[in-house]
């Protein structure tokens, strides 16, 4: 079978041959429809994140993924089942532990799993692959073309869950949210607050210029776009109004310590992106009364477990269907499968800034 698959400082994906796996007991074989490209895919070819399992010397790309089941093997899914995968999978040679069993596996240290295509497990990018059937999450025909979104959607929908629990010691009743970032984790956030949470006033930044296929999306939307580069975060409050709930997804480190200053009192930020190494000086006495004298709350959330998976199926099905269409730029096939993924050494594909969501498609739905 065919798969995508990247070596330690190869720094470019590669199409490789291996054999179709065989499913161990408690497992499912699954037929690969489409796999989603993010950010975290462009971070593991780069080599600044995750890692390829113990004794390879590469790995299977791919953590956002939608299939279907062709050898159940004795499991309770039915063969031509449409299903999507969680991506934690135990350490190697640990069959569970504590986090698995709770099924909680998004909570577990560092350590305590693996993440398929993304550190210690291969992924989903390839023709076939098997999962044990607990970890493969059942979607409806009708949504598995757009399946792949489902692993993000999830992430979102943990961040609100874990956002609003610090919240739940008292009466909150929030009104306006800010999303950083208009990429496709932040549109479909977006949409998601707009939408089928029925926030009335939703803003996100980015730093894009108009006309751009995302900043068209948000203005669908009736979703406030905010250009950082003309308002930064802490000035937010002050040209709008302070934020109830901050969801952060871009990874840009100020942004975690410039929420706190764009939240309103009692309010609370979901911090999503992972940074780099970064040394910056921040007013911290400041920020820690803010913190204190006005009852706010910061929160960083990474995954997502099979619940979490359940309730973003059901929300996507809430999403105007226009949403994802617009989200989703480019589905390749296998023949084409380089144009999925951004290239920085490619000038024609560093100046395109049009695309925001790709996918790999390696079988027909």
């Amino acid at each position: 079978m065919k798969a995508i698959a990247v070596e330690p400082g190869a720094g470019t994906p590669s199409l490789i041959d291996l054999p179709v796996p065989e499913p161990a007991p408690g497992e499912a074989l699954v037929r690969t429809l489409r796999v989603g490209v993010d950010g975290t895919d462009d971070e593991v070819i780069a080599g600044s994140h995750g890692g390829v399992p113990d004794g390879d010397d590469r790995l299977v790309l791919g953590h956002e993924a939608v299939g279907v089941v062709e050898d159940p093997n004795g499991t309770d899914l039915e063969e031509g089942q449409y299903v999507v995968p969680t991506v934690r999978r135990p350490p190697a040679g640990v069959e569970t532990n504590d986090y698995f069993e709770r099924g909680e596996p998004d909570m577990a240290p560092e350590g305590a799993y693996v993440e398929r295509g993304i550190v210690g497990a291969h992924g989903f990018m390839a023709e076939y692959f098997t999962s044990p059937a607990d970890c493969l999450v059942p979607i409806s025909a009708d949504l598995a073309p757009v399946g792949f979104l489902v692993e993000p959607i999830s992430i979102t929908e943990k961040a609100i869950e874990h956002a609003a629990a610090a919240r739940s010691a008292f009466d909150w009743q929030p009104e306006s949210v800010l999303v950083l970032g208009n990429g496709s984790l932040g549109l479909l956030t977006a949409a998601m607050f707009r939408t089928t949470m029925g926030y009335d006033r939703v803003y996100c930044l980015g730093r894009r210029d108009r006309p751009h296929p995302s900043i068209a999306i948000l203005d669908e939307l009736d979703v406030t776009y905010i250009d950082s580069r003309e308002t930064p975060v802490p000035e937010i409050p002050e040209v709008h109004e302070p934020m109830d709930v901050v969801y952060e997804a871009t990874g840009y480190a100020k942004h975690a310590f410039e929420s706190i200053e764009a939240l309103a009192p009692n309010g609370v930020a979901a911090l999503l992106g992972v940074p780099g190494d970064w040394s910056f000086e921040v007013e911290g006495g400041r920020l820690h009364r803010e913190l204190v004298l006005h009852n706010k709350a910061v929160v960083g959330s990474v995954n997502s477990n099979r619940d979490h998976f359940a309730s973003a199926i059901d929300t996507m099905a809430g999403l105007p269907s226009w949403v994802i269409e617009d989200v989703v730029s480019g589905v390749y096939g296998l023949e084409e499968y380089k144009r999925a993924f951004s290239d920085p050494t490619d000038d024609a594909t560093a100046d395109d800034d049009t695309t925001i969501k790709t996918a790999v498609e390696f079988s027909h739905i």
